[in-house]
């Protein structure tokens, strides 16, 4: 009897075994507030990682297997090189923060070639073709875009008190970077989008009286306001269609329009519109940076309502104005 209890009692008191490597990286990003796309493809980045080397676990492995994994990327995979930095952060994020073994050197690696390309930018009509072959949400997300230089995902975010029809803007909250910035409301938009967010409002009435109707608040929102997540100011602008269950946060509602949506919108109006540039969502952003160059405002306003870092990353607007279309030379084949 006394070994039997001995023997259980040792049983209940075993730990719990330790949790899986993957696991600690998705708890030890959620703490760090990235994303629910950042966690995806940090995982699967690090999944990569671990099956290259034969799925050792990273702790044996060092800098030599990093430069191994990364430039095996660019030579065998040419992969371009923002990819290869994606792989890099989600590798470096694994050993510093979750692994406690930060990595002293990195710097071998065999750096994917990252060529110089302008963006593509429409032109004033083709703008306006494109916007006309669209309808419905997609087309209230495309004038954000193009009339606020709006990302997609920041437009596809944008809660309802992030809209001020008073003040003619638009908060951006937790933009590219984790930064906020402010840009402005077009006056094209506010009609479509008042009777837009009125359907919206129904909807939310609809989805509460049905059990639902609730939405996650950021970072730790949620704890404060316990019924936070219910009320009218935080919900989507733009909320999907169908009802359900957030993957990380197991919530069952309603999140925001898919962007796979609006893409494929954009795509479509590109074509019907028979554009034969290749043209995105992004498009419009490049086009809005570019045409306000071309009336005439400052290069650093521009840097702020697009939310850049380096004011030569907005620079790059200008080398698009600066091809001879742009500077209006004309060619002597027209003079003949």
């Amino acid at each position: 009897m006394t070994s039997d209890a001995n023997a259980g009692s040792s049983l209940a008191l075993a730990p719990p075994p330790p949790p899986r490597l993957l696991d600690q990286v998705r708890s030890t990003l959620r703490a760090h507030h990235y994303s629910q796309r950042t966690e995806e493809t940090y995982i699967g980045w690090i999944r990569r990682f671990i099956v290259f080397n034969d799925k050792k676990h990273p702790s044996e492995l060092g800098p030599h297997h990093v430069n191994q994994f990364l430039s095996d990327l660019a030579v065998r995979g040419k992969v371009a090189a923002s990819t290869q930095n994606q792989a890099l952060a989600a590798i470096l994020f694994l050993y510093d923060k979750v692994l406690r073994q930060p990595l002293p050197d990195v710097g071998l690696l065999i750096r994917a070639y990252r060529p110089k390309r302008l963006p593509m930018v429409l032109s004033r009509e083709e703008t306006s073709a494109v916007l006309a072959h669209l309808q419905g949400a997609p087309r209230l997300v495309a004038l954000f875009l193009y009339g606020a230089g709006l990302r997609l995902m920041e437009a596809l975010r944008l809660r309802i008190q992030d809209v001020d029809f008073g003040l003619n803007l638009v908060r951006v909250r937790e933009g590219k970077g984790n930064k906020d910035r402010i840009t402005m409301l077009p006056g094209a938009v506010r009609e479509p989008l008042s009777r837009h967010i009125e359907k919206v409002r129904a909807l939310h009435q609809k989805d509460l009286a049905e059990g639902f109707g609730e939405v996650n608040l950021p970072t730790a929102l949620a704890a404060k306001y316990p019924n936070g997540g219910k009320s009218w100011p935080w919900q989507w602008v733009f909320p999907s269609g169908s009802i359900s269950k957030d993957p990380r946060s197991e919530l069952v509602g309603r999140y925001h329009l898919n962007e796979s949506i609006v893409q494929r919108a954009v795509h479509l109006a590109v074509l019907e519109a028979g554009i034969s540039k290749r043209a995105s969502c992004h498009t419009l952003r490049h086009s809005f940076a570019t045409h306000l160059l071309e009336d005439g405002y400052d290069i650093r306003t521009i840097q702020e309502l697009l939310g850049h870092r380096d004011v030569k990353t907005t620079m790059i607007y200008t080398h698009v104005l600066n091809r001879a279309g742009g500077r209006g030379i004309r060619s002597p084949l027209d003079r003949l």
